[in-house]
């Protein structure tokens, strides 16, 4: 199965700012004056090859959008954040290219964040197309047309072309969509949300957002590590510090890198893809996120098997 990313933000979109461009822009010139590199192309492979990702590139700025490609024909998307415009354009370019407009979307939960692309998204107002929204809530049509209704956005929900359907998912019932099982776990968040297992062809991807981990919960923690038992990937909420997780962000329903390796640790996961980055936080914040992630796995891992640990962004695919 391969992932993309289309959005990894949490809360709201960002965009690299003036500031962070000319951050980035110093850098490579201070990389260009110490190699003696004067050839632009030149410069530009010394740059890929040894630079950090955060002088080269972005994380990106959509909120949370994510697609798994199982191969099945159908179309897999987690979240509709502003991440599901870039996404919609590209889903209706490769229908063209013949496979079927179907799209089985799984929303975590329906704050603004995670279905706020939707009123963008293409195939939404293709009449070719048929959209399947799934998840725990029960509000899951109310919100969406909420956001469409006047005063908030100039189109109706009423005026969208495609087949819309809501398909309302049991936890601890284990869902097939064609040809994909999907497992979905309660989470701790403001209004609830949902974590999904997706198993294909022996392959497994957790994706887990907007969730809240307490330490002192061991019967909670244990649940998680079940959830997470043996996946290939596991997309994670780490928005916070562990430090803030605990004290003045306490409740606010989001957790942290540090929480994110002890469950994955436990649940012998292969690759964990850290989530859902705090919009405050610029691209050489996350890149040291990353750092020092990758840096306590490798304190804390004992005999266990190596964690692969990787920060999600925009444009980012991962196969497993």
């Amino acid at each position: 199965m391969r992932t993309r990313f289309w959005g990894t933000r949490g809360s709201l979109p960002v965009a690299l700012t003036s500031a962070g461009v000319r951050r980035k822009l110093r850098a490579a010139l201070t990389y260009a004056a110490a190699s003696g590199i004067t050839d632009a192309d030149a410069l530009i492979a010394h740059l890929d090859r040894d630079a950090d990702f955060a002088v080269t590139h972005t994380y990106g700025g959509h909120s949370a959008c994510v697609e798994l490609d199982a191969g099945s024909g159908e179309f897999i998307v987690c979240d509709l954040g502003s991440g599901a415009r870039p996404l919609g354009n590209a889903l209706m370019e490769r229908a063209e290219a013949g496979r079927p407009r179907v799209v089985n979307v799984f929303l975590s939960h329906v704050h603004w964040d995670h279905i706020m692309g939707f009123p963008f998204f293409a195939p939404a107002y293709d009449p070719a197309w048929t959209i399947r929204i799934h998840g725990g809530h029960a509000e899951l049509e109310q919100a969406l047309r909420l956001q469409q209704s006047a005063p908030c956005f100039p189109v109706d929900f009423e005026r969208l072309a495609a087949r819309i359907e809501f398909v309302r998912l049991v936890p601890g019932a284990v869902f097939a969509s064609n040809g994909v099982e999907v497992a979905i776990k309660p989470q701790r968040h403001s209004g609830d949300s949902y974590g999904y297992r997706f198993v294909h062809a022996g392959r497994s991807i957790v994706y887990t957002t907007d969730s809240e981990h307490r330490p002192e919960d061991v019967e909670e923690a244990a649940g998680f590590v079940e959830f997470f038992r043996g996946a290939d990937l596991v997309v994670f909420d780490a928005m916070y510090s562990l430090l803030d997780a605990i004290s003045v962000k306490e409740d606010w329903g989001h957790s942290s890198n540090i929480v994110a390796v002890e469950l994955c640790q436990r649940a012998a996961v292969k690759h964990l893809c850290l989530f859902h980055h705090e919009p405050a936080y610029d691209d050489e914040q996350i890149e040291q996120v990353l750092k020092e992630t990758v840096r306590f796995e490798e304190l804390t891992r004992g005999d266990l098997a190596p964690l692969r640990i990787s920060s999600a962004s925009d444009g980012l695919e991962i196969d497993v």
